[in-house]
């Protein structure tokens, strides 16, 4: 065997775990969601074959869906914009290293390690009228008649949920910082010797070189937007009315019902919206192109 097909045995060999699991654990369900999702199916029968009517049902029975996928364009929008904003924001301050800077990487990555349904249940206390501190703060601060029911109150109740995940964005700052340290110091040592001052080093140099880092993180930031589900579930329930409802609300309503096939044209709905978020993001940051 010459030495080519040696290193493909290799690659073959490391790849193929990957690739077996990949095949029984993502691609075997993704196809099971897509074709079911056709289907008349509670879960337990054999599943009947019935066009587009879940997905006629998915759309057309109230404007639930329609309201869905507003919460999911807002959503999506303020994920994009400040939520990986703030990540790239503390990745940039982090990389100067100030004082403390591995102390605050630390503590920023704490609400990361804490599952999201506990978080939930943390901002249910934090925003309840009786015993919260956002409300009490209010009232402390002079606002006496301040009972605001977030949860339970249009619009309060979207931006309640909006806030339980907002500024935790340490996996954008984590991608974002490991990308900056990954820059060579002689492009740095190049622009200074130019006349660069830090501002434009930053601005020119250090912010179009993290260009992926930053689409990757839009990308995990909207498509994370799009499977939310315990965030709304554990606070709002969908709430006030279908104020802050979403499309995994209507695949696990779906499930709970025991309409699968339903379900399953959700799930579909949803992963094809992150499809076409990780397609329009890459082009739009130009993610398959070197950026040295």
């Amino acid at each position: 065997m010459n030495k080519k097909w040696t290193t493909r045995a290799w690659i073959f060999a490391f790849l193929a775990p990957t690739i077996l699991v990949f095949l029984l654990f993502n691609l075997v369900p993704i196809i099971t969601v897509f074709v079911t999702g056709f289907t008349d199916w509670n879960g337990f029968s054999a599943p009947v074959w019935a066009g587009l009517d879940n997905y006629i049902n998915l759309v057309s029975y109230d404007d639930t869906f329609l309201i869905s996928l507003r919460n999911l364009g807002l959503w999506s929008l303020i994920a994009g914009t400040v939520h990986v904003g703030f990540g790239v924001l503390v990745a940039f301050i982090l990389y100067k290293r100030p004082f403390g800077w591995r102390l605050v990487r630390g503590v920023f990555m704490i609400p990361n390690v804490i599952s999201v349904a506990a978080w939930a249940i943390m901002y249910k206390f934090i925003f309840n009228d009786d015993i919260g501190v956002i409300n009490n703060f209010m009232r402390d601060i002079g606002f006496s008649n301040w009972h605001v029911k977030w949860f339970y109150e249009s619009p309060a109740a979207f931006i309640a949920v909006t806030l339980t995940w907002l500024f935790y964005s340490v996996i954008v700052t984590l991608i974002v910082l490991n990308e900056l340290m990954a820059i060579p110091k002689e492009v740095h040592e190049a622009a200074l010797l130019d006349g660069a001052n830090e501002w434009q080093v930053t601005r020119f140099i250090n912010l179009p070189l993290v260009r992926n880092a930053i689409g990757t993180g839009v990308i995990l930031s909207i498509t994370a937007r799009i499977a939310m589900f315990e965030e709304v579930a554990l606070t709002s329930r969908g709430g006030p009315g279908n104020d802050t409802y979403n499309i995994p609300l209507m695949l696990y309503n779906g499930i709970v019902n025991s309409e699968y096939g339903y379900a399953n044209a959700a799930g579909t709905v949803m992963i094809l919206l992150g499809v076409i978020v990780m397609l329009g993001v890459n082009r739009l940051f130009r993610m398959n192109e070197k950026i040295y």
